[in-house]
């Protein structure tokens, strides 16, 4: 499904990916997908979904892919997810906890909404390093990336730009 400012940080999003593979990191692709009849999907979004009408983001739909350019690969993983945190209601937790992993770091859409709800539940989780790669992740506006990246900064959690990243020992 379409988001605005997310076609921008797709090649971001790609060269992350990359170097999260040539270190070994685990790639988790987090993809929201609904029931067609939207019965797992939030209040507010229902008026989407109606019998004969698949809503936007309905599985096996165009706009429940990833977009051009993101592919899943082998020894990568898909969750799927019905809400804006990747942590809310699915089995993340406890397949980072059985993995051993307790660092993580965020690529992505919406900023206030995807990005921001996962990161919040990550530190609630108590999570040893939780990064947001700045210029990887977007939201509609800007403004609204950079407040959301302020707040995440001031709980802790690391903003560097890709480049940053990618250079460092992390």
């Amino acid at each position: 499904m379409r988001v605005n400012g997310g076609e921008a940080i797709v090649p971001n999003v790609i060269e992350a990916v990359e170097v999260a593979r040539r270190r070994g990191i685990l790639v988790i692709w987090v993809v929201r997908e609904h029931d067609p009849l939207g019965r797992d999907v939030e209040l507010f979004r229902r008026h989407w979904y109606s019998p004969g009408k698949p809503g936007p983001t309905s599985k096996g739909s165009r706009g429940a892919e990833l977009v051009d350019g993101l592919v899943i690969r082998e020894g990568d993983y898909k969750l799927v997810k019905t809400r804006f945190s990747a942590f809310f209601a699915t089995h993340l937790h406890s397949l980072l906890q059985g993995a051993g992993i307790d660092t993580l770091v965020i690529t992505g859409v919406q900023t206030p909404n995807c990005i921001r709800q996962t990161v919040f539940d990550a530190v609630a989780l108590d999570y040893k390093s939780v990064t947001v790669l700045v210029d990887a992740t977007a939201a509609a506006s800007l403004e609204v990336h950079l407040a959301n990246v302020f707040d995440m900064k001031n709980v802790g959690v690391a903003t560097p730009t890709l480049e940053q990243w990618s250079k460092s020992d992390a």
